[in-house]
């Protein structure tokens, strides 16, 4: 039986484990990514496991996300990554050089690599062919070490591509259709792998926007082939000699199947607040917006900055609307320049930013209170924009720039504008002056810790017996910017667990903190819905509940690479036997697991006692042996000083 691209991939890397879906996995990692508001953890992290040098292919590090520099904070955090990146040996991408998923795409994206990265859009990169997964810092400063990324083989869902685009529908519209159909948590425990002839006509950076949401849709990763369209990418950037051919085999087979026919789509936008409630634009059209957000890294290409311009060219957009113009690096700035782009949009009356993710991730950018705002990015969680009641849609970019123009959501289609499609150029304007390559591994540098970078807070190892309140009771579909938010006031404080830890569930309830602390010492729960901790993979909305004394989650369901976090500092993942148990539990009531330590041990059936109510309820964990012992020592950091790495190794490789 032939191979499809996931499989080829994965067992090219396969360092443990078999390829069966539901076993455990261990995966050799080529290339990490890091990014400052995850990566000044993971160094720090690094440096308290003891580790000296990266053993990886290459690993970066991308300062894309803390970019305002409101006082001394995210200035003397750049500088600490710039000293540990020359400590430890990574590629250091300076503040303004863009967003981390489109500039590793261009410059250091190799087809047939794996890539781990602190950011859950590191999908991205499987556009080009590679296996690439977004996790927790934790297990990327350990895949920095050489060391495998462990985790369960997913099924492989294979989506046939058939047609073309109409005019005036984009690749976000695919994304947004596969999200249509199968919402937040449809990918779950899935890799996501696109085939098929229609694949023909999208380009590269097509694909990335399309891989670059699989986050959206809760899969581990989206896989694309690594086909002449590649080939043509690499090329225009300078690197055909990183071009390798992989395709599915003609009789590969896959565990799921869909099929999407492009000539059928149309513009889709997704309602808020979340990227899987997708209409079509035209159910929606005439609601009256205040912005009109174009870039980030699910819409980064030259492309879709060249599609707006297009539009707008000639014409003022309306003068209720910000018309804010991200570039998401700055070698796309440097062509949108050269090609007469950026000129086009200003005149319109748009809003240039820097280089970066900004208003992604709430970086400024923050739309009017109670007004509409289209963004071209991949989420639109609750008050994720920077305003807390705010009125996030997600579209593509011919949808934003056509309603900046009338004021209203508007379907393109509906402009009367003659289409012209979009070439891909050729060749390109190169940018590489901004990236700076790691110091050899003989040279000694001292890493440069600025008042704001604090040591990470000591965890103590699980007790034997867990007993606290619920602090918080909490619906389906937690994000993590609700346990943890990022935003200008917040994200600064990523080296700086105590501080940081005051905003953990501030979008939830302003009360939490306080509550909290009261019992830090004795500990408490929290208990949540399904795909409890979806979204960013920012380990701060593990790390900061457990500073406060969160010792248990229990939910009908995690998101992936939020369990793997809570398994990281010693919180334990559990999962309600029958999910209606949930209505049962009230928040403030006392709940006791007695004897945890043996019970995790020697299965995976958990009973919660609710001394409170005095009733009982059946949970399970399904963390492998390994993080078992993560949690038993309160943290891989513990359980790596306690036993070594290779006597870490050797219980994952066993359990």
């Amino acid at each position: 039986m032939g191979k499809n691209v996931t499989q080829k991939l994965i067992e090219s890397h396969l360092s443990v484990g078999n390829m069966a879906p539901g076993e455990d996995i261990g995966l050799k990692i080529d290339q990490t990514l890091t990014q400052d508001a995850t990566g000044t953890l993971v160094m720090l992290e690094f440096e308290a496991l003891g580790l000296q040098h990266v053993k990886t292919e290459l690993s970066a590090q991308y300062v894309d996300h803390n970019l305002l520099q409101e006082d001394f904070k995210n200035s003397d955090d750049h500088l600490f990554l710039r000293s540990a990146c020359k400590k430890f040996g990574l590629w250091y991408s300076r503040p303004g050089n863009g967003v981390s998923h489109p500039l590793h795409m261009e410059r250091f994206g190799v087809p047939g690599k794996t890539l781990l990265g602190s950011d859950s859009h590191t999908c991205a990169a499987g556009s080009l062919g590679m296996l690439a997964i977004g996790a927790g810092g934790l297990e990327v400063a350990m895949a920095m070490a050489g060391e495998p990324f462990y985790f369960k083989m997913p099924t492989i869902w294979g989506v046939k591509l058939i047609g073309k685009l109409p005019d005036w529908v984009s690749a976000k519209d695919v994304i947004l259709e596969m999200l249509r159909r199968h919402d937040v948590d449809g990918g779950l425990g899935k890799i996501i792998e696109y085939y098929g002839p229609g694949l023909e006509t999208l380009s590269a950076m097509d694909r990335h926007v399309i891989a670059n949401m699989g986050a959206e849709l809760g899969a581990t990763t989206s896989v694309f082939p690594s086909d002449e369209n590649i080939r043509l990418f690499l090329k225009s950037q300078g690197r055909e000699n990183a071009y390798r051919e992989i395709k599915a085999d003609d009789n590969a087979q896959y565990d799921e199947y869909e099929e999407i026919n492009l000539s059928e789509l149309e513009p889709l936008i997704a309602l808020p607040s979340s990227p899987g409630n997708v209409v079509p634009v035209r159910e929606v059209a005439g609601r009256e917006i205040y912005q009109a957000y174009i870039g980030s890294s699910a819409n980064p290409g030259l492309r879709d900055f060249a599609m707006a311009a297009f539009i707008v060219d000639g014409k003022q957009v309306h003068d209720r609307v910000s018309f804010d113009i991200n570039p998401t690096s700055r070698q796309i700035l440097e062509n949108m320049i050269e090609s007469g782009i950026l000129a086009k949009l200003i005149h319109a009356g748009a809003r240039l930013h820097q280089a970066g993710c900004g208003g992604c991730i709430g970086m400024g950018q923050a739309p009017a209170s109670g007004r509409i705002s289209l963004r071209t990015v991949p989420r639109n969680f609750p008050g994720r924009s920077g305003t807390k009641e705010d009125h996030v849609y997600l579209c593509s970019p011919e949808t934003a720039a056509a309603s900046a123009l009338t004021g209203r959501i508007t379907d393109p289609r509906t402009l009367n504008i003659d289409y012209s499609g979009f070439k891909t150029p050729e060749t390109v304007r190169l940018n590489t002056e901004m990236l700076i390559p790691p110091a050899r591994e003989d040279e000694n540098y001292e890493l440069d810790k600025g008042p704001n970078i604090k040591p990470l807070p000591t965890l103590q190892p699980l007790p034997d017996k867990l007993e606290g309140p619920v602090l918080l009771k909490v619906g389906d579909d937690i994000s993590t910017d609700e346990i943890m938010p990022a935003g200008a006031k917040v994200l600064p404080f990523r080296s700086n667990i105590p501080e940081i830890s005051r905003f953990t569930f501030s979008q939830v309830d302003l009360t939490y903190y306080e509550r909290a602390m009261k019992f830090q010492k004795q500990g408490s729960f929290i208990v949540g819905g399904c795909n409890y901790g979806q979204g960013s993979s920012r380990e701060h909305a593990a790390l900061a509940p457990r500073y406060l004394g969160v010792k248990a989650v229990i939910a009908k369901s995690f998101a992936r690479i939020h369990l793997q976090n809570l398994s990281n500092f010693g919180i334990l993942p559990l999962i309600f036997s029958y999910p209606e148990d949930w209505e049962k539990i009230s928040q403030g009531d006392i709940l006791s697991i007695p004897d945890v330590l043996n019970s995790i041990s020697r299965g995976n059936n958990i009973t919660v006692i609710n001394l409170t109510k005095n009733e009982s309820y059946q949970t399970l964990h399904r963390m492998t042996a390994y993080q078992v012992e993560m949690v038993r020592t309160g943290s891989l950091i513990n359980l790596v000083r306690e036993k070594g790495v290779e006597a870490s190794e050797k219980i994952t490789q066993e359990s």
